[in-house]
């Protein structure tokens, strides 16, 4: 409707209200067009210091205030941005996405989304626009990273600017201005609370002391940047959604490191992935020398080429990478202690002022270069996926991943599809050659229950290869994260890698019988992660259940140990609400309609074990690492859905205790272990039936503190009877670096052998893989249960030093010690690393359900 319209309209409506006299309706017309012209008329785009009333660095910018600004510009140029909304974080702060780029594209944005898609062989049709590149901008992953929000703001105004509009012509630009904004806001608002009138530039100032547990992380303590590919997190998953959709060229991840560092930005240091193809390797250059001529003329310092490798799969540089793009970390100095204004250690004065400008650079120059060789950035994507969907690149042509267990089969779905990749029902029953994972040796294929293919002739087979891979290869071993995560160890599914493609078929739901009520009761498998939950629900709703120390046989089925009996006289008050709950596991339920087992103990036999349903507590607060208690924190609310109390570590006392029966101990430095009376009350709270479940460096410290457990030392070498000169001391200064990685573990996959009669390994089996990020064993247990085991050095996958993988042997990772009505349960590896090893969970799961539940033995 035109403006006269729209006038006419409201005139005709007061006149027929006789608001006003008729013969006002000719000023009155002339009145009314130029307001509603005025109206009509998008407001002026206002820089980011106008629309804040503060020059931008002098401040830190709350969430909110970033939305607002880029709200503003998003009304001030609709024709040239496009703001969207993707989701919101834990606490309910919003997600968005700004689209950027000239007023044709963006008129045109979803046929260039589609067409993005259809290069990639993800949408069906022919691309037709091969000449529009989509570089997307991520700021702020890290909340107390906090200079590249800011930066976002000044970065989306410049793009706007008449000189950088050709850019846009074949570029659209996506900006995130913050991924995470929960931890964002716990930074900003703390340090805002304790900035002065002035800055202060000392870095031992308390507003360059962020407390616990910090900014860097979301609502629960995770690190987002490691969790790109697992999508563990809300924040993650929603953004995934939103990636997949738009699937850009070029991908900028923005952080910040030391305040004492210079800016960092591409070519990434080795090792590179065997997958990462020569064109990306060599745009990151030129993107990398466009960045350092900006630099050069300002005289700024940077670096590349160094620290910050592409091999890790979940980081906002490599998981853009493994999906066709050139990702890419930048890294400004600063961190949680810059503050406005830090003094560097060479007496300098680093201002957020400064740390946003740079930022603010390397995003206007990427766009920049991208756009100078959008053809060549295109046609490679394509090649990519071309490539990708034939197989090239991929050391084998199918993965098949099997197991008897439903649900650790549709958990490996369930990650597969959150990452786009294809997979289907193999067809038959194929007698093929295929590498398995847990021998090391090539065999004929041994199906189970249940059983999916990965065909590696897909546009995503890159990203399934590096997920799925048998052995991770290390061209370097100087990583900066974990070295293997292969999904068939992380999810415990046998597997094989294979040489010839499967024929699959498209996945079908599984529909199991309805357990009846007219029954003595039901048995439930527990063999995964998502039983352990179900039976959490179970204890957590009333149900009473039980569990058989030994296996049992019952109308010619087995019913291995660690089983779940839910029995009618258990639950006859509510017998009819009960079968609904065991229904909606939609499980593999075995009916029982006696109490006589054929073989093992019967279901009144004190091997029979009802189980209760346990008050758990959690140690938190400035002891704890952050991630670690966040890990347990995140499980139980967001997936396990039982109650879990968070208790701070520092006001932790002996009446607290009393009201729980299962206290956990993330990995920390515990002050109150080695306090004499807090350690006397925590060995009574254990001794009167209490469980502690103390992990990794917890571990170390009760053993310091005499708990009666031992870390295992390094063996002492048998010395020769002849005197030699020994001239290992003897090291190159300039190969420092390089020499320490011999007592390196930075995460490499074990495997252990587990006691799967003792409830810690109920569902888990004789063996379990671990995730070794350091070289702590203990000595076996005298006086207890070595249920997790390593014999000799039985590293899988990944890197370990030669020094330190000597030390990974003949000792105990995963023990229970009695300790009078209590226990002690010992985790020396975290198995619930990042929320992704979902085999872990079942482990941990039985520390807290199962273990103590079994019959004192006099």
């Amino acid at each position: 409707m035109t403006v006269t319209a729209i006038a006419e309209r409201f005139i005709n409506y007061i006149l027929v209200q006789k608001i006003i006299p008729q013969f006002m309706k000719k000023n009155l017309f002339v009145f009314l067009l130029l307001i509603i012209s005025v109206i009509a008329v998008p407001a002026q785009l206002k820089s980011p210091d106008d629309f804040l009333g503060y020059t931008l660095g002098t401040k830190f910018t709350p969430h909110y205030k970033i939305i607002n600004y880029f709200q503003q510009v998003a009304a001030s140029m609709p024709q040239q941005v496009k703001l969207q909304q993707y989701g919101q974080t834990y606490e309910g702060r919003p997600l968005y996405l700004a689209f950027v780029s000239s007023a044709a594209n963006i008129s045109n944005l979803e046929n260039i989304r589609k067409n993005n898609l259809q290069l990639a062989g993800l949408e069906s049709g022919t691309a037709t626009n091969t000449s529009t590149a989509i570089v997307w901008l991520s700021y702020n992953v890290h909340g107390n990273e906090a200079s590249s929000s800011e930066a976002a703001m000044q970065t989306i105004y410049e793009l706007l600017k008449p000189e950088h509009q050709q850019w846009l012509n074949n570029t659209v630009v996506i900006m995130d201005p913050c991924l995470n904004p929960d931890g964002r806001d716990r930074y900003v608002n703390w340090f805002n609370s304790v900035v002065g009138n002035m800055p202060n530039e000392k870095p031992f100032a308390r507003e360059h002391e962020e407390p616990w547990p910090g900014g860097r992380v979301n609502h629960y303590n995770f690190d987002l940047n490691r969790d790109w590919a697992w999508q563990t997190q809300i924040e993650t998953q929603q953004r995934i959604k939103m990636y997949n959709q738009w699937m850009p060229q070029v991908h900028v991840d923005y952080h910040e490191q030391g305040y004492n560092e210079p800016y960092y930005f591409a070519p990434a240091a080795a090792p590179f992935h065997e997958v990462i193809t020569g064109w990306q390797k060599d745009f990151q250059t030129q993107i990398g020398k466009n960045n350092a001529r900006y630099f050069d003329n300002n005289g700024w310092l940077y670096f590349t080429k160094e620290r910050f490798d592409l091999f890790y799969p979940s980081y906002g540089d490599t998981y853009p990478t493994y999906n066709g793009a050139v990702g890419m970390t930048y890294e400004q100095g600063g961190h949680s202690r810059g503050g406005l204004a830090v003094q560097t250690d060479e007496g300098e004065i680093l201002t957020l002022k400064d740390r946003l400008w740079h930022h603010t650079t390397t995003g206007l120059s990427t766009v920049e270069i991208t756009a100078m060789h959008a053809d060549k950035v295109i046609a490679e994507f394509k090649k990519y996926f071309d490539n990708a969907k034939n197989g090239i690149g991929s050391n084998f042509k199918s993965y098949l991943l099997t197991s008897a267990d439903r649900a650790r089969i549709e958990a490996v779905k369930k990650i597969l599809t959150a990452n786009g990749i294809q997979y289907g029902i193999v067809s038959g029953d194929p007698k093929l050659p295929g590498y398995n994972y847990f021998s090391g040796k090539t065999e004929t294929i041994s199906r189970q229950q249940y059983t999916i293919a990965v065909n590696a002739n897909q546009p995503r087979s890159i990203l399934a290869k590096v997920l799925l891979e048998p052995v991770s290869k290390l061209a370097d071993s100087a990583t900066y994260d974990i070295t293997a995560w292969s999904i068939p160890y992380v999810y415990g599914v046998d597997a094989y890698a294979l040489n010839t493609y499967l024929q699959v078929i498209a996945d079908v739901a599984i529909d199991y019988p309805a357990f009846q009520e007219n029954s003595y009761g039901a048995v439930l498998k527990y063999n995964s992660a998502a039983d352990a939950m179900f039976l959490a629900k179970l204890l957590l709703n009333g149900t009473g259940v039980r569990t058989n120390e030994k296996d049992i046989s019952y109308n010619g089925k087995q019913i291995p140990r660690g089983s779940l009996f839910i029995l009618k006289r258990d639950n006859a008050a509510n017998w009819k609400n009960t079968v609904a709950l065991i229904n909606s596991a939609h499980a593999d339920i075995t009916t029982i309609e006696s109490g006589f087992m054929d073989a093992g103990p019967d279901m009144g036999s004190p091997d029979i074990l009802k189980l209760a349903a346990p008050r758990v507590a959690c140690v938190t607060g400035d002891d704890v690492s952050p991630n670690a208690a966040g890990e347990i924190w995140h499980l139980f609310e967001q997936q396990v859905k039982y109650p879990l109390t968070m208790l701070n570590g520092s006001r932790l006392r002996a009446n607290t205790l009393k009201q729980f029966d299962v206290l956990i101990l993330p990995d920390g430095d515990y002050s109150f272990i080695s306090d004499k009376k807090m350690g006397e009350d925590l060995k009574a709270w254990v001794r009167s039936g209490g469980r502690i479940v103390a992990l990794e460096n917890a571990v170390s410290q009760l053993a310091n503190a005499d708990w009666g457990i031992k870390i295992k030392k390094e063996d002492e070498e048998k010395k020769d009877d002849k005197k030699t000169e020994d001239y290992s001391a003897l090291r190159k200064y300039g190969n420092r670096e390089r020499d320490d990685l011999v007592n390196s573990v930075p995460g490499a996959i074990y495997k252990v052998e587990m006691d799967e009669t003792h409830p810690l390994a109920f569902g888990i089996g004789n063996s379990f893989y671990t995730l070794k990020q350091n070289t702590t064993v203990m000595e076996f247990l005298k006086e207890g249960w070595n249920v997790g085991i390593i014999k000799k050095e039985n590293k899988v996958t990944g890197f370990a030093g030669s020094a330190a993988a000597g030390k990974i042997k003949d000792g105990t990772l995963f023990a229970v010690q009695d300790m009078g009505r209590g226990k002690v349960i010992y985790m020396v590896d975290d198995p619930v690393f990042r929320s992704f090893w979902e085999n872990g969970k079942l482990l941990f799961l039985n520390a807290i359900f199962m273990v103590g539940n079994e019959p004192v033995r006099l």
